[in-house]
């Protein structure tokens, strides 16, 4: 400090704290709001993805179904058995294949991560302030 500076009043002091404080918390809860709106986005674009290739795969499973079936049923195989062996095949299939997506679903993750960790490393420089003095 030098002969100029006046030193500051303990409510100015806790004026400018709480300030700095509210500042922090102002940024902190920006930063969750848009990693949140980020994961969000992507969520948005697998499910849109996922829709698509539903949409997609129904009308190809028809084709490929119908023909499997017929295929069955030119080697020797009775008309509903050819059916039903081809139906569980593909009912098998599409498990595995919501399985995978639920599985990238539940990689992206919902929590606010970064702002978390800024947070906890916040409290503890607010933490070691106060312990200096």
């Amino acid at each position: 400090m030098s002969a100029t500076d006046t030193p500051k009043s303990a409510s100015a002091m806790m004026s400018d704290l709480m300030g700095h404080v509210g500042n922090l918390v102002r940024n902190e809860v920006d930063l969750a709001r848009a990693e949140i709106a980020q994961s969000l986005g992507k969520v948005g674009a697998s499910l849109g993805a996922m829709a698509l290739a539903v949409a997609i795969g129904i009308a190809g499973l028809n084709l490929v179904a119908t023909s499997l079936v017929a295929l069955a049923v030119w080697a020797g195989l009775p008309p509903r058995w050819a059916t039903l062996v081809v139906g569980a095949v593909l009912i098998v299939v599409a498990l595995l294949i919501f399985r995978s997506a639920r599985s990238s679903l539940h990689q992206i993750g919902f929590a606010p991560t970064r702002t978390a960790r800024n947070v906890q490393r916040d409290a503890a420089a607010l933490k070691d302030s106060f312990n200096d003095k």
